[in-house]
């Protein structure tokens, strides 16, 4: 429970007594160098609370994976393959509404609201796949179920960045992308004796409601963002959120910054016009492309494919998406420890280019230079190499960076439209994948995701800006400033 009460304050007036005591903030900013960084351990609660979301999006990304075939005898629709990718992108679909509004809502409710938002069409949502006798219950409750994981990834990314300390925000932010594995990982594991054991799918929808009601509630102690806050006029509730983020020695001078960049800004409401003209364009188009690129790389096309590949070299499915998701942790776990040493910039360079050298494994195994043997080798080899350098860069990064570079202003409205790119080529790629596998071929299909990581590996060089230990405000300040 909140025990202190406090006083909606505008954020004007805070100003005005904040210049009336300059001295005591240039104070404060002088002992929190001289102090150093803020502990850590005070925000991780808050964080692990937020990454509940994460794990799951992966949960129930992964949830149908190895009970689809069950659900359809049970349901019967069993060998009506409509109806069996409609229980898939049903979900997607939803998540592409939910992600469209998710801006609006973080910025109208707040980013702790929201997280109790999104965890209630998952709860209901999961209730009603998990109880349903017909396949038009499943797909309402897919549809549910979507639209919370469209909501929640865009605040994930938002609440990271904004209440993380600078010095570990890109540890922070691989977190989601870990418990995202997590969850994939947990799906599949759970999802394992729904062949052997009647009505067992049930049981793993029932499972992701208890996550999706922890976070609901434990959202209920965590911190609100203190950029919201401010942005509301709340001064003084934004002082008390930093004070439980970063410490007491801390606040002065994270309040100071936030209020000095804000003296800058319109107060207006933003409008969707001004994240396609003007001044924000250019973060938005950055924002909007990075995503494009991440599935135009064809990691979800590998995801997609990767049982095939994998029955077609002897491995049990079970085995198969065990050894995909391990894959995709291991390089998660990489990037948590390297997203702050190296950058963010640095490590989608490499993700990028490893992802390009593995389609191009993809493209010899296609070719008729490589025997049977090989060809099998290189297209196991090719796809985990995939999966590994994609988790160490293309997958975490964009999220926490476009959280990074977006103003405080745009921030929510312009992480929803971005993710909205995200889904509506997710789909396409999923919806054109086998397509084109079969007109065109593997080779010159491949050969078309290479060309785009490498695209990626160019835009990433000359548009993007290294974000590692610097706070938002000063990377708002970098971009925005006039050339």
């Amino acid at each position: 429970m909140r025990e202190r009460q406090y006083k909606r304050t505008a954020s004007k007036d805070y100003l005005t007594g904040l210049d009336r005591e300059e001295s005591i903030v240039r104070f404060h900013n002088v002992a929190g160098k001289e102090s150093g960084n803020p502990s850590w351990s005070l925000s991780l609660p808050h964080i692990l609370v937020a990454t509940v979301c994460s794990f799951l999006f992966g949960y129930h990304l992964g949830v149908v994976n190895e009970t689809l075939e069950i659900i359809s005898l049970d349901l019967g629709f069993n060998g009506s393959t409509l109806a069996e990718g409609l229980v898939v992108s049903t979900c997607l679909g939803g998540a592409f509404v939910g992600s469209l509004f998710s801006g609006w809502i973080a910025d109208g409710i707040g980013r702790r609201r929201a997280f109790q938002l999104c965890a209630l069409p998952m709860i209901i949502g999961a209730s009603m796949s998990a109880t349903t006798r017909s396949l038009e219950g499943m797909l309402l409750g897919r549809f549910l179920v979507g639209t919370g994981m469209g909501i929640g990834p865009p605040v994930v990314s938002l609440y990271v960045a904004e209440v993380s300390p600078t010095f570990v925000r890109g540890t922070y932010g691989s977190f989601t992308q870990i418990a995202t594995c997590i969850g994939l990982i947990g799906a599949l594991l759970i999802g394992i004796p729904a062949k052997e054991i009647d009505g067992w799918w049930r049981v793993c929808f029932w499972v992701s409601a208890f996550p999706a009601a922890i976070l609901a509630f434990l959202m209920e102690f965590s911190a609100e963002s203190p950029h919201w806050l401010l942005k509301k006029g709340r001064a003084a509730e934004a002082e008390a959120e930093f004070e439980k983020l970063l410490g007491g020695l801390h606040v002065k001078s994270a309040i100071a910054e936030l209020l000095k960049l804000e003296r800058g800004e319109e107060v207006d409401a933003v409008k969707l016009s001004d994240l396609f003209f003007g001044h924000y364009f250019r973060v938005v188009f950055i924002g909007s492309s990075l995503f494009a690129l991440q599935q135009l790389s064809g990691i979800n096309a590998v995801f997609y494919f990767s049982s095939t590949v994998f029955k077609g070299a002897g491995v049990p499915p079970d085995l198969a998406n065990m050894c995909v998701g391990i894959a995709n942790l291991s390089g998660s776990i990489i990037a948590m420890i390297l997203m702050d040493k190296l950058g963010r910039r640095v490590l989608l360079l490499v993700s990028f280019s490893g992802m390009a050298a593995s389609m191009g494994l993809q493209v010899t195994a296609a070719s008729s230079f490589a025997s049977e043997s090989g060809a099998l080798y290189l297209s196991v080899g090719g796809m985990l190499l995939c999966v590994l350098t994609f988790s160490l860069g293309a997958g975490p990064v964009p999220g926490l960076l476009l959280a990074e570079i977006f103003p405080s202003r745009i921030r929510a409205k312009a992480m929803a439209v971005c993710l909205a790119v995200h889904w509506v080529i997710n789909f396409f790629v999923g919806l054109l994948f086998l397509r084109l596998l079969e007109q065109i071929g593997p080779q010159i299909l491949y050969t078309i995701f290479a060309t785009f990581c490498l695209i990626a590996v160019a835009f990433v060089k000359k548009n993007v800006v290294e974000t590692k230990g610097k706070s938002l405000q000063e990377i708002e300040v970098a971009l925005l400033a006039p050339e």
